[in-house]
């Protein structure tokens, strides 16, 4: 399957944050800086999509996302926090990886393709392991990058 997927270096963070909220604040300033995207629309999205339910995948995983008239590809964002937060997870563990996905809002398929990338990568205890361990951002993006240009080949 291929997923065209935005993703840049700038999209990438390691910080502490201590709540969903904060961490939906920081998704949306992530995508404002490193792809233009309107802070406030972005964060109202990811809101609005969280209380159709948690987006909480579970593993220390959570995968908040919405859409966005303004872009043309599904955008890659990563939040690894340094201590692990609460988010409502399906599995009632505490959150340390947030992939924020924002793709067009008329991308029906092309959306649940750039989901189920994420959701396998977030399967895969390799890659948890490893991106648990990475210490910097640019450990964070080699990783992710590698790995959705695996999936898409």
């Amino acid at each position: 399957m291929d997923v065209n997927i935005a993703m840049r270096p700038e999209a990438v963070t390691l910080t502490r944050l201590d709540n969903k909220q904060s961490i939906l604040e920081r998704l949306a300033d992530l995508f404002e800086t490193a792809y233009g995207m309107n802070s406030e629309s972005v964060l109202e999205g990811l809101e609005q999509r969280e209380t159709l339910g948690s987006t909480g995948f579970g593993k220390g995983v959570a995968i908040p996302h919405c859409r966005s008239p303004y872009i043309k590809r599904p955008t890659v964002a990563l939040i690894k926090l340094d201590q692990a937060c609460h988010f409502g997870a399906a599995d009632a563990e505490p959150v340390s990886l947030i992939f924020g996905l924002v793709s067009p809002e008329s991308a029906g398929a092309t959306h649940l393709h750039a989901l189920a990338a994420i959701s396998r990568l977030a399967r895969d205890d390799m890659m948890l392991q490893a991106l648990g361990d990475a210490d910097d951002a640019e450990t964070l993006f080699a990783l992710l990058t590698n790995q959705f240009l695996r999936d898409a080949a």
